[in-house]
């Protein structure tokens, strides 16, 4: 490069370096947006969720990467014809630690570009669990930031074994300052681990108000939509403490239901709660290979009631709704269909012998 400017008067030649330099690096960059413009529609075509992801997370701190190389060798330049100190010491760290921050902004990048494609209805495995990615990726982006952390400091002189002996007493004080959040924080872990719910599932509590669907499992805090599409905000140390029901998880949707017949149709109950069961056995959305029985229980004060026990083949709400439906109106069929009325509350006034009604005035 001085060879090069030579014929430049004595005291001009670097800066013309520098100017090179930069053009060098304007015209590297510009190369580089032509053959990112020129991959990118064909690796988005592409069913690989891993190329896709590299390209993006790798274009934009690439593209920084050599704007940081350029503009270091132009002050390098400049430092080396100006005799300033100053440019040579932080020169080295700057670009060093320049270097890092990118290659740590291409990782966390890169982990989110998978994560979006795994969770893409394109591109994604429909096997795979949203909340199990979620977590791993969050957890490779927490090693990312740590390890990088700890590698600055070792760039900066700082001596590791004093870090981590600090982190340990720093630590106790933290954790009795931040005991909420670090609960918080455990709590999303467990989540994480034992898996008692994902994301899209239906959560119920018996213990607390707290029922809808999962939406979003944060370190902090979960996000649960409830059904009248207000968004609830549950603190993850909470559901170590509670009881959680999770009906997305249900094999079947029971039936059961108590109905009475009228006393004077006590002849016909027996037929009745046969043909009842009948029908339920040979039903299409009734699982039969599960608990199915229908049988006299109990004698009410105005209605002999027969007892409806079976579980549909289906878990979904609304369809579930429709099949009970069907299953009643089918036994208000099978009773009416005996000659037989269903009972509701009837007093009856006895009137004893030796009363008479005299209509004369």
């Amino acid at each position: 490069m001085e060879k090069l400017f030579s014929f430049l008067p004595e005291g001009y030649g670097w800066i013309l370096q520098c100017f090179g330099i930069v053009v060098i690096t304007l015209i590297v960059s510009y190369a580089e947006s032509i053959v990112y413009k020129r991959l990118h529609p064909k690796v988005e075509k592409s069913p690989n969720f891993w190329d896709d992801a590299l390209l993006e997370a790798l274009h934009l701190p690439l593209k920084l990467f050599i704007w940081l190389i350029g503009i270091a060798l132009a002050a390098q330049v400049a430092g080396a014809y100006t005799k300033h100190s100053i440019i040579q010491n932080i020169l080295e760290p700057t670009r060093e630690i320049g270097t890092a921050l990118l290659f740590v902004w291409f990782l966390v990048r890169f982990i989110r570009g998978i994560e979006t494609n795994l969770l893409s209805p394109t591109k994604g495995k429909q096997s795979l669990d949203e909340t199990t990615i979620h977590a791993i990726c969050q957890i490779l982006r927490i090693a990312v930031i740590i390890t990088a952390a700890l590698t600055l400091l070792q760039t900066f002189g700082v001596p590791l074994s004093g870090v981590i002996a600090f982190g340990g007493v720093g630590g106790i004080a933290v954790g009795f300052a931040a005991k909420d959040l670090l609960a918080n924080f455990f709590g999303g872990l467990m989540i994480f681990l034992d898996r008692p719910f994902k994301i899209g599932d239906w959560i119920r509590s018996p213990d607390k108000e707290v029922e809808g669907t999962v939406e979003h499992i944060g370190w902090r805090l979960t996000r649960i939509r409830t059904f009248d599409k207000r968004p609830l905000f549950v603190p993850n140390s909470l559901f170590s403490t509670i009881a959680i029901e999770n009906p997305s998880r249900m094999m079947n949707r029971r039936i059961k239901t108590n109905i009475g017949v009228r006393y004077q149709d006590a002849p016909k109950v027996g037929q009745i709660v046969k043909d009842v069961e009948k029908m339920l056995k040979s039903h299409p959305e009734i699982d039969t290979g599960k608990t199915c029985f229908v049988n006299l229980v109990h004698f009410g004060s105005s209605a002999l009631e027969f007892q409806v026990y079976t579980f549909t083949k289906t878990t979904n709400w609304v369809k579930f709704q429709g099949i009970q439906e069907d299953v009643f109106l089918k036994i208000i069929e099978i009773i009416t269909g005996h000659g037989a009325e269903c009972a509701f509350p009837t007093a009856t006034l006895h009137v004893p012998d030796g009363i008479y009604l005299n209509s004369a005035k």
